[in-house]
């Protein structure tokens, strides 16, 4: 078995950012594609339809599933470490076993709360229905996310990033024709298909490594429990977002409409998946590598200081160019009806800095197994969301709504930052403020260009010469702490 002893560098930090943000990048060319076909068949108000949908099929998911897909990656992790194959072994049989459990439940109560699910997320039309059909997603779902641990604890990363890959290209296929013949009426079938075809790529995988068993004798749901009562946190915590993001949503479609909403979930998505891009590498190798350091608090506390700045360093140039070419970047990606949004994420991108910054440290209590302490924050942060958002969007419309995601994420970043130095120990390290103070002032001026300048043929020059000194630092920092110029050298030379 695999031992972590070279997970706190900074190669293989960056080798493996490097990794999943190419693949992330690939996904997102893909999705390019399928946004853009989307959005021209469906508008703001179909995908605002579908937002509604997803988030509330993500909401019942986490809320039924029980962590298992994190407190299983802290399991699976530890077997894998120890070299204890039958234990590895036994602990996988576990966690699918409690997924098949919890998949059943998901699904059972989406069909019982349908009626209630309609009359709180919409006000207007009859949509039991809907949720009764999209019930098979949560299940599909929570199987998904077991299977997903398996890969995880076990490293299997080039197995992960082919299923990302191979399911953005699927999705692509199945909900293009489905939109073009039935409109919104496909909606609800091609979130069902997309679901499964993630969920069968995964077990295409997983199974190869380890074959099917399930067990559901009395003891093992009983050794079940210790590993249900640590994801217990963890699915409250995800829960919490998931509901925060319900609310948000379903104010928008109550108090907005159904086309607000759509552009609000664009420009939502658009940095998400934005940000998702470079962050991959956290869930799939920084996560298991920190958990691997819990007793050794001066490593993790280096390995955290390393990650947040790899992650900075990364970022800070495409954040620049993110905000100064959104205009550009709209239609690209959508239609021309979705440029009304475009000033809500110049601000949302803003928030990617702290997001860097604060995901490195948000993994401290997960991987202390502190499931309460996460709980503790998730929760803040979905309360000022909410809170602010409200505000926000009353005050400002759209562009409220974007200042109040920013706003939230300010909030976040020194509540975590705080509470992680009390309870842990944690400081930052010289380095990642010295990059704070570097590229957040600059990405502070490419905003302010953009609300200032309006002629394009000024405003994209100067953002890409102010992307080009971000990159330039970042890449004088990567040189100094590794090989990478060399290795660039060396490849170009061959």
């Amino acid at each position: 078995m695999h031992k972590t002893n070279g997970n706190t560098s900074y190669s293989h930090i960056i080798k493996y950012t490097g990794l999943f943000g190419g693949v992330q990048l690939l996904t997102i060319l893909l999705g390019i594609v399928r946004n853009k076909l989307v959005a021209m068949l469906l508008g703001p108000s179909g995908m605002g339809l579908v937002s509604l949908f997803n988030s509330t099929t993500k909401m019942l998911s986490d809320a039924t599933g029980l962590g298992i897909q994190t407190s299983g990656v802290r399991n699976i992790s530890d077997a894998y470490q120890n070299g204890d194959k039958q234990q590895l072994a036994h602990t996988v049989m576990l966690i699918r076993s409690w997924s098949f459990i919890t998949a059943i439940v998901g699904m059972t109560l989406c069909v019982v709360l349908s009626p209630c699910l309609d009359s709180w997320t919409f006000s207007w039309g009859k949509h039991t229905l809907h949720f009764v059909l999209l019930s098979p997603i949560v299940a599909l779902t929570t199987i998904t996310g077991g299977e997903m641990a398996i890969l995880k604890g076990t490293r299997q990363l080039k197995a992960m990033a082919s299923v990302s890959v191979m399911h953005v290209l699927l999705a692509l296929v199945i909900s293009v024709p489905l939109y073009f013949y039935l409109g919104e009426t496909g909606i609800v079938p091609s979130l069902v298909l997309m679901a499964a075809t993630l969920m069968v790529l995964t077990i295409a995988y997983s199974w190869r490594l380890f074959p099917m068993r399930l067990s559901f004798a009395k003891s093992f749901v009983t050794e079940g429990m210790g590993m249900v009562r640590l994801g217990i946190g963890f699915v409250a915590a995800a829960f919490v977002i998931s509901f925060a993001e319900f609310v948000v949503r379903a104010f928008l479609n109550n108090n907005g409409s159904l086309e607000i909403l759509g552009l609000y979930n664009a420009g939502y998505m658009l940095i998400s998946v934005y940000g998702g891009m470079l962050f991959a590498a956290m869930e799939t190798d920084y996560f298991p590598s920190l958990s691997a350091l819990i007793h050794d608090n001066r490593s993790f506390n280096v390995l955290v200081n390393k990650q947040m700045e790899v992650s900075l360093l990364f970022v800070s140039p495409l954040i620049i160019l993110l905000i100064v070419f959104l205009p550009f970047i709209v239609p690209l990606l959508f239609s021309g009806n979705f440029m009304e949004m475009v000033p809500m994420a110049q601000i949302m991108a803003c928030s990617l800095y702290l997001r860097a910054a604060k995901l490195p440290i948000a993994y401290i209590p997960l991987a202390k197994g502190n499931s309460l302490l996460f709980l503790l924050m998730e929760s803040l942060f979905a309360a000022g969301y909410i809170a602010f958002s409200i505000v926000g969007y009353r005050q400002w419309g759209l562009l409220g709504a974007g200042i109040a995601f920013s706003v939230a994420a300010v909030v976040d970043f020194t509540i975590q930052s705080v509470c992680m130095n009390r309870k842990y120990g944690f400081v930052f390290s010289s380095r990642v403020i010295k990059t704070m103070a570097i590229q957040l002032p600059l990405g502070f001026v490419a905003y302010v260009l953009t609300i200032s300048i309006s002629k394009w043929w000024v405003l994209y020059p100067l953002g890409i010469l102010l992307a080009a000194v971000s990159a330039y630092c970042s890449l004088q920092s990567l040189k100094k702490k590794t090989r990478l110029m060399a290795k660039i050298k060396e490849k170009f030379s061959r």
